[in-house]
């Protein structure tokens, strides 16, 4: 970008000196006007080259034939202009990649450069580099963590901006996660590294910023298309036109006119904007297409625990039957419970813990996703899971346990049975809560036009209803399996306009992919999130929704804008150039002029609507 800038201080004094009447036809001020043209006119010649080359046509060719034409009918006057606009048409794209650069500098300046790390029972400080997955680092009050990693040991109060967006504190205690760049506020903790390096959850946050302002979206690329149009008509429109007239300074006035290279900066340039932003809210979004299909959403599908509901679903009771007593469900429980990630299974084994039960480990351990678990021990054939699990394995539920089990359904209650050897004994019972910004962030995307919601759920109907009456959700289907959910997608699809799911991004990886749209909650906790969804919401708030759908539809009414702008004000300068009332000088300063508008349309959007929606 140095020389650019450099040429363009040059090519400004260059004009300034055709300002002062004495200087106006010195031979030195005109021979270094015709050095600087031929200095500007080989990056984009050499540019244009470069593509026909490789089987492209890009606004580059057109700016080297009005450059050579401008040289042909000695006029370096318009020679200046044209290179003044190229070269701040570049200066101008070299800012749009600093944008992203600087926005991925930002988040590898929160990443510490030395850490304390216990060797040995000693504690050393080392470069962060050093640190490997299994070494405990201690982190003590106004540090950054600098690894992906467990609390082994101590409190803290973490604020977690840096990757979510919020600055609320978050309680950290032994076994909970903590990553990269989150700020220790108060307190201090022994953690084991779990992720370092490439592995953690900022540097694909920063991989993620990296690569998605290259993936250009259907906007970009019928631009692209255009513009290759475009220019060959243009060449072709001017050579007729020098046919015709066999006025070269005409032709030259039209060309000057009819260069587009401030379209082919401002249009990537919002979507650069857009992208970046999100990533500083906590919203990732994988590239510019996905912020066209972010702003035409008509639907949304969306899972229940974990993203209508806060998902830390917990035990709130045990319930006996048949006579037995809490130490059987307490035993199978622990038997069925320990090898699995499930987040009821998660609930069981953090509510044994605090009983102070023991874990015995299976013989053998059999899971069914979104029906149970079987597991066997000296024998004895043990199930954890549905009532529909159960019956199909043969055990035995009498009337007025199957009645005392609906009644707790009818209470918005969940419960996994637990049976052993045909005979239901017991069963653990879940209570889950709906997210505060569930009811905002349905009603907040309503507003901007997506027409229903509709929830999709394992749990029984009564407690879907309930959620889903609570939330304002139009539609809800219950009792469904993994691949029930996948088939009722593909149906609403058909009908749905642009669909978006909302899933966890791990257990909802299939139904992400095959939505328009796939939002993962919760991707500051899981490692594959960010692979599985479109758009990764690191913070589990809703309200991110609406507010990256605002964000993509200013981003996509700016690029409509600048293509209307780009069209009246190349109107505009051929009405002039063919009404005789500008020549080629008056041709290229107005180019030069008129290029900065949609670009600085495009920061628009970069200043106001940032600064609304951080205030």
């Amino acid at each position: 970008m140095g020389f650019d800038v450099g040429l363009v201080v040059l090519l400004l004094l260059g004009l300034a000196a055709q300002l002062i009447p004495a200087w106006r036809h010195e031979s030195l001020v005109t021979n270094a006007l015709i050095a600087l043209a031929g200095i500007g006119l080989a990056p984009v010649l050499w540019s244009a080259v470069r593509a026909i080359f490789l089987r492209t046509i890009t606004i580059d060719l057109l700016a080297s034939i009005a450059l050579i034409f401008t040289f042909i009918d000695h006029q370096w006057v318009s020679a200046i202009f044209i290179n003044l606009m190229l070269a701040s048409a570049r200066i101008f794209d070299r800012v749009t990649q600093l944008k992203t650069k600087h926005t991925i500098e930002h988040l590898m300046k929160l990443r510490p450069e030395r850490v304390k790390v216990q060797r040995e029972g000693t504690i050393v400080e080392e470069p962060v580099d050093a640190v490997r997955a299994g070494d405990v680092v201690v982190i003590e009050a106004g540090d950054r963590i600098p690894v992906d990693g467990t609390v082994l040991s101590g409190e803290a109060s973490i604020n977690q901006a840096t990757i979510t967006g919020e600055s609320a504190l978050i309680q950290k205690h032994a076994g909970d996660a903590v990553l990269t760049s989150t700020l220790n506020e108060f307190g201090s903790l022994l953690v084991r590294a779990d992720h370092v390096g490439e592995d953690t959850t900022l540097a694909k946050i920063i991989a993620l910023v990296s690569e998605a302002s290259a993936h250009k979206g259907p906007i970009q690329r019928i631009a692209d298309r255009f513009s290759a149009w475009y220019i060959v008509i243009s060449l072709v429109g001017s050579a007729l036109l020098y046919i015709v007239t066999h006025n070269a300074s005409f032709v030259l006035s039209v060309l000057l006119v009819t260069c587009a290279d401030d379209i082919a900066v401002a249009i990537p340039l919002g979507f650069t904007v857009a992208i970046a932003h999100g990533a500083r809210r906590g919203v990732l979004i994988k590239g510019a297409d996905i912020v066209e299909r972010l702003a035409r959403i008509k639907t949304f599908v969306t899972d229940k625990t974990g993203t209508l509901t806060r998902g830390d679903t917990h035990v709130v009771a045990i319930e006996l039957f048949g006579g037995s007593n809490q130490l059987e469900v307490l035993a199978g429980g622990a038997l069925c419970a320990i090898n699995s990630h499930h987040p009821t299974s998660v609930a069981i084994v953090a509510y044994l813990k605090q009983q102070g039960a023991s874990f015995l480990a299976p013989d053998s351990f059999q899971e069914t996703p979104g029906e149970g678990i079987a597991a066997t021990k000296d024998g004895h054939q043990w199930f954890s899971g549905k009532m529909e699990m159960l019956a199909a394995h043969g055990v035995v539920v009498s009337a007025q346990d199957a009645a005392r089990i609906n009644d707790i359904r009818v209470h918005g209650q969940s419960m996994t049975c637990v049976a052993c050897d045909g005979k239901l004994i017991g069963g653990f019972i879940f209570q889950d809560e709906l997210r505060p910004s569930a009811v905002a962030a349905i009603r907040d995307t309503k507003a901007l036009g997506v027409r229903s919601w509709i929830m999709l759920t394992g749990d029984n109907e009564v407690i879907a209803g309930q959620i889903a009456h609570q939330a304002s959700i139009d539609e809800f289907y219950a009792n469904l399996k993994p691949d029930g959910k996948l088939a009722l997608i593909k149906e609403i699809k058909k009908r749905s306009g642009v669909l978006a799911m909302i899933g966890d991004g791990v257990n909802d990886a299939a139904s992400l992919a095959l939505a328009d749209v796939g939002f993962a909650m919760g991707g500051i906790g899981a490692d594959a999130t960010i692979e599985a969804s479109d758009i990764t919401l690191m913070h589990d708030d809703l309200r991110r929704i609406p507010e990256s759908m605002e964000l993509a539809r200013a981003t996509m009414r700016v690029a409509r804008q600048n293509f209307w702008i780009w069209g009246i004000t190349n109107v505009v300068g051929l009405g002039l150039v063919f009404g005789g009332v500008v020549g080629p000088m008056g041709a290229a300063a107005y180019n030069f002029i008129t290029d900065f508008f949609p670009i600085a349309n495009a920061f628009r959007l970069y200043r106001t609507h940032i600064s609304e929606t951080e205030k």
